[in-house]
């Protein structure tokens, strides 16, 4: 009977436990695809702006830097938008929703394109500190089974669907429509990379 009881107890505690993490786990979860679906996408265009010939010699000196360097380089951005994000809460307090949520969209796209470019260049050097390769390989563990989660509901496949469909829509609108500026751009960076050469 104590027996019982006692698996009664440990069972209404782990349901407990599952209602009260489950906001916590679908924030982070939606956190995680946010910035896993930009990702790549923004560091494309990080990687772009990057071979200009001024920024350029920024992200070598900045992939030379020492391990702890490296480290303080790559935490400044993250912490540089605390203001922002500061900003839209103030927006948002004062009855302007839209600028306030524009703001945050802003903010969480300029953020993640600086960081996903910064982690690109900085990577070897920050693997190269323990305690941090620990943490991302703990980190890329949990993502992995937030995905498998995420992955076996109908919901995600739901969305993923509209994402990879709103995806191809953007890249047919682009390649149809080639403008005056697409043209200057790359022809721009053309000649940065004739000129180096």
């Amino acid at each position: 009977m104590e027996n019982e009881t006692h698996n009664n107890r440990r069972s209404t505690r782990r349901r407990i436990k599952r209602i009260i993490t489950a906001p916590f786990l679908i924030i982070a979860a939606a956190i995680v695809l946010f910035e896993d679906w930009l990702w790549d996408d923004l560091a494309r265009l990080a990687a772009a702006i990057g071979r200009l010939p001024i920024l350029r010699q920024l992200e070598v000196l900045v992939a030379s830097l020492p391990p702890y360097a490296a480290l303080v380089f790559f935490i400044i951005p993250s912490t540089l938008l605390i203001p922002v994000k500061l900003l839209a809460l103030y927006f948002v307090g004062h009855g302007h929703a839209i600028a306030g949520l524009l703001t945050i969209l802003s903010a969480k796209v300029a953020g993640t394109a600086l960081i996903a470019r910064l982690f690109t260049l900085t990577r070897p050097n920050l693997l190269r500190i323990v305690w941090f390769a620990w943490l991302y390989v703990r980190f890329v563990s949990f993502k992995e089974r937030i995905y498998a989660t995420l992955k076996a509901t109908s919901a995600y496949r739901l969305v993923h669907r509209k994402h990879l469909q709103l995806k191809e829509a953007f890249r047919a609108w682009k390649l149809r429509r080639k403008s005056v500026w697409q043209r200057r751009w790359r022809a721009t960076l053309k000649f940065a990379r004739q000129s180096k050469e």
